[in-house]
């Protein structure tokens, strides 16, 4: 299973040159609030089952985004804010700006509280909100360059530069684990 694992995140990791920016991605639109994004931070990479992902504040933005009851598609683009929810028998894999993946597994639930990502910049920040389900990731440039953190129910983990998998069982406890490549 780690050798699956790892191969997945590295499908991902690998999958994301199409999502490296040369520029910064802004990260707020002229006619938006501040704390609106509307540009995207990512991109789904993979998808099997049921699962959506809620834009909560897509009315205010000026983007063409699927429906909140729509299924999500490979190749559709996640903001700041969503909500990612995964079905029974789902996955997801959802590669970022800065080359962090995450891989979702069934009955999950994340939202993407926060990422601010500039490729020169050093205040880069990420917030996850992970509730519900099994997650692997990858992380990337902003672990490197700022502030990565992933929230569970029973804490919040600060990530600099590794691939951590988290599980949170149903009775609200939390496993976490470093996956590590076998040779």
């Amino acid at each position: 299973m780690r050798a699956h694992g790892i191969g997945l995140l590295s499908a991902l990791y690998f999958g994301l040159t199409a999502l490296q920016p040369t520029v910064a991605w802004s990260q707020s639109a002229a006619q938006a609030p501040a704390n609106l994004d509307a540009n995207p931070i990512g991109k789904v990479l993979i998808v099997e089952g049921v699962v959506r992902v809620e834009h909560p504040a897509a009315i205010l933005v000026t983007a063409n985004l699927p429906g909140n009851g729509e299924q999500t598609k490979l190749g559709d683009l996640v903001y700041r804010g969503d909500i990612i929810q995964t079905g029974p028998d789902s996955k997801l894999g959802v590669g970022f700006t800065d080359g962090s993946s995450f891989s979702v597994s069934a009955n999950a639930r994340m939202e993407l509280n926060d990422f601010v990502y500039d490729p020169r910049g050093h205040s880069n920040s990420s917030l996850m909100s992970l509730t519900k389900g099994t997650f692997t990731f990858i992380a990337g440039e902003v672990a490197h360059t700022g502030n990565m953190l992933v929230k569970t129910p029973v804490g919040t983990m600060g990530i600099r530069g590794t691939a951590p998998r988290v599980e949170i069982l149903n009775d609200g406890s939390v496993k976490f684990s470093t996956l590590i490549e076998q040779k």
